[in-house]
C-alpha cells in the first residue's frame, strides 16, 4: 500500500490526502453531532414523557374534581334533598334525569342508591354492586373517589353520600367510562404522547392500536423495568405512573405512557442525509479548489524536476522560469543561482584543468627528453670536436640512434592522445600480434631474467588494428618488466567466451600501487617508474574501447596484477 502510494504523482497524492482527512473531517464531525443529536433527542423525549405525565395528571385530576365538585352540588340542592326525602323511587328517578340532562356532561354516567347499596336511578348504565357502596361508605362523610373495575371496563368514580336530618339516605355515584375514548383524548391533550391502561398485565384501554397495545403490554409485563419498548419496527420511551387505586386506594393496575421515537428518527435520519450531503458537497468543492491550487504548486516542481534532470544530463546551462515570489519561486532563483555557479565552476575547472594538463604535458615532455636529446647534443658535440675512432664513432651513432628512436616513441604517445579516429580493422591472428611486440622486449626479458610466455591458442583470429593492439600488448609488458627488475614470471593468455575473446597479461611484481589503483587509466597516472608520460594504460584501454571491448585490472599487494581484455571475435 505504501509503495503504491509513493508511486502517484504529487497531484494525486495532494488530492487524496485532502479527500480523506475531509472525509475523516466529516465523519467525526457527523459521529459527534449525530451522537449529540440523539442524546438531545433522548433527553427530548424523557422530557416530553415527563410532560405528557404531568398533563394526563392535570386532566385527570381536573375531570375528578369535576365529577366531585357536581356530585357535591347536587347532593346539596333542596329540590334534590326533597325528592330524595320522598324516597319515592319514581320520584327520585324523575328528579335525577332531569337534573343530569340539565348539565350534560359528556361521557359521564350518574347513579343514585339507597343507603344500602340498592340501585334506584342509573344514567349511562354503569353497573355498580351494593358492596361498592358499603365499601365507600366507610369513609362517609367525605366523598369517596377511585376507580372500578366491571368486566373489561375500567371506571372512574366519586361516591357522594346525601344526608337527610343527619341520616345517609342515598348515595351519588359518578364517573367516566375510562376507555380507548379517553386514551386517545388524553393523547390528543398531552401533543401526541400514548396511554396504555393495564390491568393484571392486560390492556383495558389505550390510544394505540390493539395488536400494538397486547405486544407492548407483553414486554412491560416481562421487563416492568423498561425505559424503550420496541414494537413492529418503531421504538418508544415509555415511563409508568403511579399505580392505579380503587376506592379503598389498593393498587388494581398500571398506567404507561409512552413516546413514539418515529418522528425523531425521521429527523435523526434527514440529519445523516444532510451531513452526506454536505459531505460530498464539500468533498467536490475542496477537491476542485485543491486541484487548481496543487496545480499551482505541482507545475513548478514538474519544472524544477525537469531542470534537475536536465541538469543531471550536464546541460548546467538549463534555466527555470520565475513565475511566483513565494517559496517556490524563491527555490527557483536559488536553482538558476546554484546552475549558473556549477556552469562557471566547470568552466573555470576546464580551464583549469587544460592549464593543468599542459603545465603536467609540458613537465614531463622536458623530463623525458632531456636524457635522449641529452644523448644526441653530447654524442654529436663529440662527433664534432673529437678525433675518434672507428668504433668509438659507430658507438655515438648507435647511442644517437637509440635516443632519436626513444624521442620518435615520445611525440608517437602524444600523437596518439591527440588521435580522435579509428583506423582500418584487418582479421588478425591474436597470437601473432603478442609476440610481434614482444620480440623487440626480449633484450630486457632476458637481462631480467623475467619468464616470458605466451599461451594464446593459434587459432584465435579476430578484426584489429594491429599497430595499436601491438602497442597494447607492448606497453603491457613493458609495465611489468619495469615493475619486475630482480625477475619474475609474465604469462600472456587468452581464451574464447560468449562470442568474446578473453586475454590476460598477469606478472609476479609487485602489484598495482594502492594509491593509483582508482585512477589507474587515466592519462599522466604512473607510480615507481622512472620513463614515460604516464600515457600507456590510458591509450591502451582507449585502444580496447575502440575495438569494442573493455580492459581492466586486478591486483592484490605483493602478489602481482592481471590486466583482462575483453575484445569481440567479430
Amino acid at each position: 500500500m505504501i509503495a503504491s502510494f509513493s508511486r502517484l504523482s504529487l497531484l494525486w497524492k495532494i488530492l487524496l490526502s485532502t479527500s480523506v482527512a475531509i472525509t475523516l473531517l466529516f465523519a467525526l464531525t457527523g459521529w459527534i453531532v449525530q451522537r449529540n443529536a440523539v442524546e438531545t433527542t433522548k433527553r427530548a423525549m424523557e422530557d416530553q414523557v415527563g410532560a405528557s405525565f404531568q398533563a394526563y395528571q392535570s386532566l385527570w385530576e381536573s375531570r375528578a374534581e369535576l365529577l366531585s365538585s357536581v356530585s357535591l352540588t347536587l347532593s346539596q340542592m333542596s329540590d334534590v334533598r326533597s325528592a330524595f326525602g320522598t324516597r319515592d323511587p319514581a320520584t327520585i328517578r324523575d328528579t335525577a334525569n332531569e337534573l343530569w340532562k340539565r348539565l350534560a356532561i359528556k361521557n359521564a354516567v350518574f347513579l343514585v342508591t339507597d343507603a344500602p347499596g340498592k340501585v334506584i336511578v342509573s344514567v349511562g348504565g354503569m353497573p355498580i354492586a351494593e358492596q361498592d357502596v358499603r365499601t365507600a361508605a366507610s369513609r362517609f362523610p367525605e366523598q369517596v373517589s377511585g376507580l372500578l373495575v366491571r368486566g373489561r371496563h375500567l371506571y372512574q368514580t366519586v361516591f357522594t353520600p346525601v344526608y337527610l336530618e343527619g341520616v345517609p339516605q342515598n348515595v351519588l355515584v359518578a364517573g367516566y367510562d375510562v376507555d380507548d375514548l379517553v386514551a386517545k383524548q388524553l393523547k390528543a391533550a398531552t401533543g401526541g404522547s400514548e396511554f396504555l391502561f393495564l390491568l393484571d398485565g392486560r390492556p383495558i384501554a389505550s390510544s394505540l392500536q390493539p395488536e400494538a397495545a397486547r405486544q407492548i403490554a407483553g414486554s412491560l409485563a416481562a421487563h416492568p423495568a423498561l425505559e424503550r419498548v420496541t414494537i413492529g419496527g418503531l421504538e418508544y420511551a415509555a415511563r409508568r405512573t403511579q399505580p392505579l387505586q380503587d376506592i379503598e386506594r389498593r393498587p388494581i393496575g398500571d398506567l404507561w405512557i409512552l413516546r413514539s421515537f418515529a418522528g425523531a428518527s425521521e429527523r435523526l435520519a434527514e440529519l445523516r442525509r444532510n451531513i452526506i450531503l454536505l459531505w460530498l458537497f464539500a468533498v467536490a468543492a475542496s477537491l476542485a479548489l485543491t486541484y487548481v491550487l496543487a496545480q499551482r504548486i505541482v507545475e513548478p516542481v514538474k519544472d524544477l524536476d525537469r531542470a534537475a534532470a536536465e541538469v543531471a544530463r550536464q546541460n548546467y546551462a538549463y534555466r527555470v522560469n520565475v513565475v511566483s515570489q513565494d517559496e517556490l519561486g524563491r527555490l527557483a532563483r536559488t536553482f538558476n543561482a546554484m546552475c549558473n555557479s556549477i556552469q562557471q565552476a566547470r568552466q573555470e575547472l576546464i580551464r583549469q584543468e587544460r592549464i593543468s594538463t599542459i603545465g603536467r604535458l609540458s613537465s614531463s615532455i622536458v623530463h623525458d627528453l632531456r636524457n635522449p636529446l641529452a644523448a644526441v647534443y653530447g654524442g654529436a658535440e663529440m662527433l664534432v670536436d673529437a678525433e675518434l675512432t672507428q668504433p668509438q664513432v659507430k658507438r655515438l651513432a648507435a647511442n644517437i640512434y637509440r635516443a632519436s628512436r626513444r624521442i620518435q616513441e615520445l611525440l608517437q604517445d602524444l600523437l596518439n592522445v591527440s588521435r580522435g579516429t579509428a583506423g582500418e580493422a584487418e582479421v588478425c591472428n591474436l597470437r601473432g600480434v603478442a609476440a610481434a611486440r614482444c620480440e623487440s622486449l626480449l633484450p630486457s626479458v632476458e637481462a631480467q631474467h623475467v619468464d616470458l610466455q605466451i599461451r594464446i591458442p593459434e587459432e584465435i583470429e579476430l578484426p584489429l588494428e594491429r599497430n595499436r593492439m601491438e602497442r597494447v600488448f607492448s606497453n603491457l609488458v613493458g609495465n611489468a618488466l619495469e615493475m619486475m627488475p630482480g625477475g619474475g614470471k609474465i604469462q600472456i593468455s587468452a581464451l574464447t567466451h560468449d562470442g568474446f575473446v578473453v586475454a590476460e597479461v598477469s606478472d609476479t611484481g609487485p602489484g598495482i600501487a594502492p594509491e593509483i589503483r582508482d585512477s589507474l587509466f587515466e592519462p599522466f597516472v604512473s607510480a615507481g617508474k622512472k620513463n614515460g608520460l604516464g600515457l600507456g594504460l590510458a591509450l591502451s584501454r582507449q585502444t580496447v574501447l575502440d575495438h569494442g571491448g573493455d580492459m581492466w585490472a586486478e591486483s592484490e599487494p605483493g602478489r602481482g596484477a592481471c590486466f583482462r581484455l575483453r575484445l569481440p571475435l567479430g
